[in-house]
């Protein structure tokens, strides 16, 4: 028997899962000092996706909604999720700027980063991992981001799992399944070896619940080694999101096994957001089905949306499944990415392109051109040489190839955008500025988020009395920030 540590998602994979990166911090702060008194051994918070949306479409200021919850949860250690070589585009970020991103997240507060590269760039990868311990002695989870390919082997995942775990600057090496379908008898051969390779190095577990199959997962992989397990509060859970926090403590005790949550606290977190997500009309108390099909194309959940409003724009609908197809062969054709960000949307956006146009790979996005010009690290397998000889052909390769990504130094970019304020550097280098103009004019972030009255809340409010107490007036590693409404 072992004990079980979980890491929770609510309010980053639970939320990018489900409501589409637009948890603002006013939906969150009302509950976040009980979550941080759950007993929870990190708090997934952020990542380079919410910089965008949330100044581009909700119009709140990023670094100050951080601020406020950074302050909130003092007792737990926060993350943030880094992809290796870009920051919010789906192109490539100069390295500089990348590092200053790990920088200024370590100075408002973030204790802990997971690292990942689809194509698995240990040099990006193991770099970022040194610049956050240097910058604050940040632990770094190395993710080995799981995929389904014929290239996809545990010899492949294990080598560059121990390549990680022999760096000093990471602390864990994280299986991460964004497609959800790790099966017992590939978790009974492959978690064993990453276990071995990790020298002792926890293993964490993510597992998007896309085949209802997650929750099982969880307990065959703490059978075999993991320690760590990523959830959500349930109505954030689930479908396209991690397993519940709820059902996992339930199942893990079941199993003999023991962790350290207060159980008291699930229910009026739970009650908070799911009044939110009514509120908000967001998604919430998600399910899956198992659809064999997913397994071949292997879409993370919240890209269906995303096909969906598409096709609805060029009003076929009717065209879906022939994307899905589309998706598993143009994913082949490619050499079998992973299917995270960016390259399951380069193959998503492909595959649309290809149904809608009528003429596969007549229109290509730049980003594939790059894509299979190296620009984003050397493919797994090789891209299908008829295939690239078709990208290559692309009205627009000629002026993409001559164009690879530049790389300014630290001082190029602050004469670039006009500042030595870093955050605001942050700010200019990736968000349009109209839409920093309108996030500003829209004013202080909300410390709250209009809500019904319901009797479901009212324990809420007062478990809220009594937690918030001693975080009213907080001052924390320079911040000095008001909870007060």
């Amino acid at each position: 028997m072992a004990h079980i540590d979980f890491l929770d998602e609510t309010m980053r994979d639970g939320q990018q899962s489900l409501w589409g990166l637009r948890m603002r911090a006013g939906m969150a702060l009302p509950v976040t000092p009980l979550i941080d008194r759950t007993g929870f051994s990190t708090i997934d918070l952020t990542g380079g996706g919410m910089l965008d949306v949330l100044t581009r479409y909700c119009q709140e200021n990023y670094w100050e909604g951080l601020d406020l919850l950074v302050a909130s949860m003092p007792n737990t250690p926060l993350r943030a999720g880094l992809r290796a070589n870009a920051n919010v585009t789906f192109g490539i970020t100069p390295p500089a700027l990348m590092d200053l991103w790990v920088q200024r997240l370590c100075a408002h507060g973030i204790r802990s980063f997971w690292i990942y590269d689809v194509l698995f760039g240990l040099d990006n990868m193991l770099r970022l991992a040194k610049v956050a311990k240097e910058a604050n002695g940040a632990k770094v989870a190395g993710a080995i981001m799981f995929a389904l390919s014929p290239v996809h082997t545990d010899e492949f995942f294990v080598s560059n799992a121990k390549k990680l775990a022999d760096s000093p600057h990471v602390d864990s090496i994280l299986l991460y399944d964004t497609a959800g379908v790790l099966e017992k008898e590939r978790i009974q051969q492959l978690v064993p070896a990453l276990v071995k390779a990790a020298g002792g190095k926890p293993i964490e577990f993510h597992s998007n619940n896309l085949l209802g199959l997650s929750a099982k997962a969880y307990l065959d992989a703490i059978d075999c080694g993991v320690s760590v397990i990523h959830t959500a509060s349930r109505p954030m859970a689930n479908g396209p999101s991690v397993p519940s926090t709820e059902i996992m403590a339930k199942n893990i005790q079941l199993r003999g096994h023991t962790h350290s949550l207060d159980e008291s606290l699930f229910q009026p977190v739970a009650d908070h957001f799911r009044a939110v997500a009514k509120a908000s009309g967001n998604l919430y108390d998600q399910y899956a089905e198992y659809d064999e099909f997913s397994i071949q194309h292997q879409i993370p959940g919240g890209m269906m949306g995303t096909f969906k409003a598409q096709l609805a724009m060029h009003k076929m609908m009717d065209k879906l499944p022939e994307v899905l197809d589309e998706v598993a062969a143009v994913r082949r054709d490619l050499g079998y990415p992973g299917m995270a960000t960016p390259f399951s949307q380069l193959v998503g956006i492909q595959a649309v392109l290809n149904v809608v146009t009528g003429k596969r790979y007549g229109t290509v996005p730049d980003e594939v051109i790059q894509y299979a010009a190296g620009f984003y690290g050397q493919t797994v397998a090789p891209v299908d040489a008829g295939v690239l000889d078709k990208i290559m052909a692309a009205p627009r390769a000629k002026e993409v190839l001559a164009n690879p990504p530049e790389q300014p130094d630290l001082d190029e970019l602050k004469k670039r955008y006009g500042t030595v304020d870093e955050d605001e550097l942050i700010y200019r280098a990736f968000v349009p500025q109209p839409d920093i103009d309108k996030m500003r004019a829209a004013g202080p972030v909300r410390r709250d988020f209009p809500l019904l009255s319901s009797p479901e809340l009212e324990d809420v409010r007062k478990l809220m009395q009594v937690a918030t107490l001693p975080v009213v007036e907080m001052k924390s590693e320079g911040l000095n920030v008001s909870l007060r409404r």
